[in-house]
C-alpha cells in the first residue's frame, strides 16, 4: 500500500511474490480461527494477488463467497486472470475510501496490510468497519517485530536491519510493529467479543523452502535498495550486506521467525 513515498514493496514482480509466499493451508487456518463459514459473504481488503481470496471464497462456500480489492491495477488484473474463473469479484479500489458501492459484509478480512500504514491505520480500519454487516466481525491479520528475528545473526548485520526497519518506516510508512496494535485498534471503536491469538509466521530452518527464499531475497532487496545509505560503513557497503545476508539465510543452521497476531471482533450495534 502507498505511504509517503508509495508502497514499501512496489516492483514488477510483486504479484508474483505475494502469490508464491501464500501458504494455502495456513490461510485455510487462519480463516476458520476468525470463524469465518458457509454463506458468509467476505471481503478480502487487500486482497493482492487474490490467492488468498480464493481460500476465503471456498471457506464461504455453499452460500456465501468472498470479493477481492485492491489499489494496484497489476494485481488486479493478476487477480483476475489466475483466479476470475472461481467465481470471485476483484475490484480496482482503495481501501482507504468508501466501499459503499461493493455492498456490505459479514466479514471482513485485512492479511498483511495495515503493516504498511504506520500512518492511516485507524482510518482504514473505520472505514472498513462501516462496510460490515450487524454483528459482522473484522478480521486484523499481521506481524509484529516484522523480519527483525533471526538466529545467529551477526551483530553488524542485526544492526543493518534495525536502521533499515527504522528507515522503512519513515520514509515509507511501514509499521514493523503492527500486531501489537491490533487489539487496541478495535477496543478504541467500542467492538466487542475481541479475540487475539498469536502465531508462529515466517518460522524457518533447517533446508529453506524455494518460496521463503524468494520472498525474503526479494524483501532484503527492495528495503535495500531504498536505503542504500544505511550500508555506509559496513564491509562491502549494499552488495556486502545482500551477500553476507544471503549466505546466513541459506544456512540450515539459521533459525527465523515473526509473530502472527490474529484479531477479530464484532461490530457494535447501533
Amino acid at each position: 500500500m502507498e505511504g509517503p513515498d508509495g508502497y514499501l514493496m512496489e516492483n514488477p514482480e510483486e504479484a508474483v511474490r505475494l502469490d508464491v509466499k501464500t501458504d494455502l493451508e495456513e490461510v485455510r487456518k487462519q480463516a476458520m480461527l476468525c470463524g469465518i463459514r458457509p454463506g458468509a459473504r467476505v471481503l478480502d481488503a487487500g486482497c493482492g494477488s487474490g490467492k488468498t481470496t480464493t481460500v476465503l471464497h471456498e471457506v464461504a462456500k455453499p452460500g456465501g463467497g468472498a470479493v477481492g480489492v485492491d489499489f494496484a491495477p497489476d494485481r488486479i488484473e493478476y487477480a483476475k486472470k489466475h483466479y476470475g474463473d472461481l467465481g470471485i469479484d476483484f475490484h480496482l479500489r482503495d481501501i482507504r475510501n468508501p466501499l459503499g458501492d461493493l455492498g456490505t459484509f459479514d466479514f471482513i478480512w485485512v492479511r498483511f496490510v495495515l503493516e504498511y500504514y504506520l500512518e492511516g491505520s485507524r482510518d482504514i480500519i473505520r472505514s472498513l468497519a462501516s462496510s460490515l454487516n450487524p454483528d459482522g466481525v473484522l478480521c486484523l491479520l499481521d506481524l509484529d517485530y516484522n523480519s527483525m528475528t533471526h538466529y545467529p545473526l551477526p551483530k553488524p548485520m542485526e544492526d543493518i536491519l534495525h536502521r533499515l526497519v527504522e528507515r522503512m518506516g519513515r520514509k515509507y510508512n511501514f509499521d514493523a510493529f503492527v500486531g501489537r496494535k491490533l487489539y487496541a485498534y478495535l477496543n478504541e471503536l467500542g467492538f466487542r467479543d475481541i479475540r487475539v491469538q498469536m502465531m508462529p509466521h515466517h518460522l524457518i530452518y533447517g533446508e529453506l523452502r524455494s518460496s521463503d527464499d524468494f520472498n525474503w531475497i526479494k524483501k532484503v532487496q527492495m528495503a535495500s535498495r531504498k536505503a542504500h545509505d544505511v550500508f555506509e560503513g559496513y564491509r562491502g557497503g549494499y552488495e556486502g550486506f545482500f551477500e553476507d545476508f544471503d549466505a546466513f539465510f541459506h544456512d540450515p543452521g539459521r533459525f527465523t521467525y515473526t509473530p502472527l497476531l490474529v484479531c477479530t471482533g464484532t461490530k457494535p450495534r447501533g
